[in-house]
């Protein structure tokens, strides 16, 4: 599947193909991560032997995961200017974050209370990172609300999650097993009809 097409799936249509770009001008690793109840995302300078690694929960919406990319990236940036002699979100990170975040504002890609909540982070020095309080509710407010159904119930195509943050889309039925793609790595499974899956909202 191709790079902007999987990036899709998780941010909003218009901001793939940007970060699609990014990913390979700076020939980062870019990892879309299982759920973790630490951090929604990580940023691992090059060592050694391996180049940047980016790392993104797959279980944020679609703006907070592309928030949450901008923030990971501006650490890449700073990184690249300044290695490890300024602290972690310092006005170098701030500065870096808020270039980056330019392209995604002029594209109107955010709803307009996620937006204004950016705005006013970006025009606040005192905040530590872009996870401050009220861009946070901002982007809560916009979590797909999510109901568990049993496989064999729901349409064809249908977009769900299993407990360990995975998602899939519902496949044709094969015997007795339904045929469902998962879409963090492309690969096929087969789920039991009466399988317990949570129905993700789809769009951006």
């Amino acid at each position: 599947m191709e790079k902007v097409q999987v990036l899709a799936q998780y941010m909003p249509q218009a901001a793939a193909a940007v970060i699609a770009r990014w990913i390979d001008y700076f020939q980062c690793e870019f990892k879309i991560s299982k759920s973790r109840a630490t951090k929604l995302g990580d940023y691992r300078h090059p060592f050694k032997n391996s180049g940047h690694k980016i790392s993104v929960n797959n279980n944020l919406n679609p703006y907070a995961f592309l928030v949450t990319t901008v923030h990971e990236f501006a650490h890449l940036l700073t990184w690249n200017d300044h290695k490890n002699k300024v602290k972690p979100h310092g006005a170098e990170w701030k500065n870096n974050f808020k270039r980056m975040m330019s392209p995604f504002l002029e594209q109107n890609v955010f709803p307009e209370d996620v937006r204004k909540a950016i705005l006013i982070y970006l025009s606040n020095p005192s905040a530590s990172s872009c996870t401050d309080l009220q861009l946070s509710r901002a982007l809560k407010k916009h979590d797909p609300e999510l109901r568990s159904s049993r496989l064999e119930e729901i349409p064809l195509n249908t977009l769900f999650t299993i407990k360990d943050g995975r998602k899939f889309k519902k496949g044709e039925r094969l015997r007795k097993r339904y045929r469902c793609v998962c879409l963090d790595n492309g690969n096929t499974y087969l789920f039991n009809p009466l399988a317990e899956v949570t129905l993700l909202a789809t769009g951006t």
